[in-house]
């Protein structure tokens, strides 16, 4: 008897455990549905629609129209450098200073040319006259004569020339002088005081922060819809702020790896926005209707989204799935019909 009763009782705690796991000491509730709470109607608010424009948003660059390169003309070394990145400056203003010394002494030596032969033309322009005096009198020969004419148009040849010397070497003076060819501001100085400054190197860059604008591709369809002067809303995600801008150039020649045209939209001036930033801009493309509950009507489980609504008095829950939040408001994608009445959510039922 002892060895069959340690099994035996064994066996008996075993099947106590099983029934209990079985839920066989409960009260049990037969099939069927349970009666639904009545609620009022008041606390329920009707499933909303709203037209909410249909937007496209498209990647452009901040680039400046109007910006340009400062170089020299001549070939010199650089004594000053009077601005540096980030300075602003006015049309006119002195920006790079060439060193005058040899233009100075070679313009010295076309005045001194001038001088010189403007001394020996007067002096033809009198031998010819009194050639021509003396001509008309029978005194001279013709060979006389066309030398003293020969002589003189050959001092006036000289003149012209050392006056064009002159003006070169006054054109370089004022080369040596570089001043800002628009008002903006300064975007690099690649040059130092010292370096030596050859024609075409680039010593500065300048663009007028008043003509930024935003260079996008739009697709074909989008691009095709659009006209000069049309307004786009602009968004600069590092400042976090918004602006209006418009179309002002449409590139009549789309990209045919992308499928897509560069368009050109101007934007008014903002201290904070610099060329090479990322932009947005932003189309409406058409409207959607879309439905629309109270945010706080919609409880998480889980990871599934469920809103309790009153039909015919009940309250029935009702799983949904959500989109875009709107303000204090969440779209309905599936689940709701527009004026399913929702109630607040119902935490003792959750």
């Amino acid at each position: 008897m002892k060895k069959l009763l340690i099994p035996g009782l064994s066996l008996l705690l075993l099947g106590l455990i099983v029934a209990w796991m079985a839920d066989l000491f409960n009260d049990r509730i037969e099939p069927g549905l349970a009666p639904a709470a009545r609620i009022s109607s008041n606390e329920a608010v009707p499933v909303g629609s709203m037209v909410i424009p249909m937007l496209e948003k498209v990647a452009g660059t901040i680039s400046a129209k109007q910006a340009t390169d400062i170089s020299s003309r001549i070939l010199a070394r650089i004594e000053t450098i009077k601005v540096r990145a980030g300075d602003s400056v006015k049309k006119g203003d002195l920006l790079v200073s060439l060193e005058q010394t040899e233009l100075r002494s070679r313009k010295a030596q076309a005045d001194a040319r001038i001088t010189g032969v403007t001394a020996r033309l007067q002096e033809a322009d009198k031998q010819l006259r009194r050639m021509q005096e003396l001509f008309a009198q029978g005194m001279v020969a013709r060979a006389e004569l066309d030398r003293a004419t020969a002589n003189q148009q050959s001092l006036q040849s000289e003149a012209a020339q050392a006056q064009r010397m002159l003006e070169e070497m006054q054109s370089a003076l004022a080369y040596s002088q570089i001043t800002a060819p628009i008002d903006g501001r300064v975007i690099d100085r690649y040059a130092e005081p010292g370096d030596t400054a050859s024609p075409g190197s680039r010593l500065l860059s300048l663009y007028n922060p008043l003509s930024l604008r935003v260079d996008a591709h739009v697709r074909e369809q989008l691009a095709l819809a659009l006209k000069i002067g049309d307004s786009v809303a602009v968004e600069v995600p590092s400042l976090g702020q918004a602006f209006t801008g418009t179309v002002e150039e449409l590139v009549p020649a789309a990209n045919p790896g992308a499928r897509s045209f560069q368009i050109k939209v101007s934007v008014n001036y903002a201290a904070d926005l610099l060329p090479g930033m990322f932009a947005r801009l932003i189309f409406k493309v058409g409207e959607k209707h879309r439905l629309l509950v109270a945010a706080d009507r919609v409880a998480s489980v889980g990871q599934l989204d469920v809103v309790w609504i009153n039909q015919d008095g009940q309250i029935l829950k009702r799983l949904v799935k959500t989109g875009k939040r709107y303000d204090n408001n969440v779209e309905i994608l599936a689940g709701l019909n527009e004026g399913d009445l929702v109630l607040p959510v119902q935490r003792s039922a959750r």
